[in-house]
């Protein structure tokens, strides 16, 4: 199983949302050229992005990949106890898939750029 340190050198996404994936990805005529996220145009654009699945209980950080054929999660990592309750904050006990709040971006980043 992979590990966060073999993405330290991956060209993450840090605004990329799922919803902003999605439009990007399956609803084409949604997402406009003057937009953060440019529509998606031939079959090698791909996108990797963290999202946090609170489906189940403590929610995990997991990383996407996604293209116009699939979206693929390349590592699952248990949320650190320490961010849950950041998490909570914004996002109380609702289950579903999630833009990681910030202060889940911030540890990510962190522990990518320790292994550099």
């Amino acid at each position: 199983m992979a590990e966060l340190k073999d993405f330290a050198m991956s060209d993450i996404d840090w605004n990329m949302s799922p919803e902003q994936a999605v439009t990007m990805y399956l609803e084409w005529g949604n997402n406009g050229w003057n937009r953060d996220h440019p529509p998606v145009r031939t079959a090698s654009d791909v996108s990797l992005y963290f999202v946090v699945d609170s489906w189940q209980d403590p929610p995990v950080i997991r990383l996407v990949r996604r293209n116009m054929e699939k979206a693929e999660d390349l590592l699952c990592v248990p949320m650190p106890e320490e961010l849950i309750t950041h998490y909570r904050a914004v996002h109380g006990t609702w289950r579903g898939i999630s833009e990681p709040v910030p202060e889940v971006k911030d540890w990510l980043k962190k522990q990518l750029e320790a292994e550099h």
